[in-house]
């Protein structure tokens, strides 16, 4: 059994490891875009293409937090989430990144069909209604889970105590 949690830590490691390297990957890409699009004058076009390469920045962050993620909580802590207050952090961290990027994706796509094809303006406007209702229920979600941790201090002092290893 101890075989195999290890090759567990080393499968995490290299999904770590593989989303740290498709942000590099992204951010490079969207430098490359933004790059030539300077080359080729600043113009609508160039603005277009700038836009663009936000969306992939955006992404680029979702991978590189995901990455970071997985890194902290199962490589160095080794840490088990079934105590409110570790899906409470693991959740945050992870919804922080998507609705952050989802919503700079919503706007690149509102910039995108109000300039290119104004028909697909309700796509965008539901990607950003989406984000929204993400940020509600997260709301909710950490008001819940607080509960739940005044259940269990024991669980939210530990986490504490780890923050402070990891400082």
């Amino acid at each position: 059994m101890k075989k195999l949690l290890g090759m567990i830590w080393v499968v995490h490691g290299l999904m770590s490891a593989l989303f740290a390297c498709a942000a590099i990957l992204l951010i490079v890409i969207a430098a490359r875009m933004g790059g030539l699009a300077i080359i080729n004058g600043l113009d609508w076009s160039a603005a277009q293409t700038i836009i663009e390469a936000m969306g992939l920045l955006a992404a680029a962050v979702v991978a590189l937090q995901i990455a970071e993620t997985i890194l902290k909580e199962e490589v160095m802590r080794d840490a088990d989430i079934s105590t409110p207050t570790r899906v409470r952090r693991f959740l945050s961290r992870f919804f922080v990144v998507v609705i952050v990027a989802l919503a700079i994706e919503g706007l690149v796509a509102t910039f995108k069909a109000l300039h290119e094809d104004p028909s697909q303006l309700p796509y965008a406007a539901s990607l950003l209604a989406a984000v929204g209702v993400l940020l509600a229920a997260w709301g909710i979600f950490i008001r819940l889970n607080r509960y739940a941790e005044e259940l269990e201090p024991e669980a939210m002092a530990e986490a504490k105590r780890e923050d402070r290893k990891f400082k």
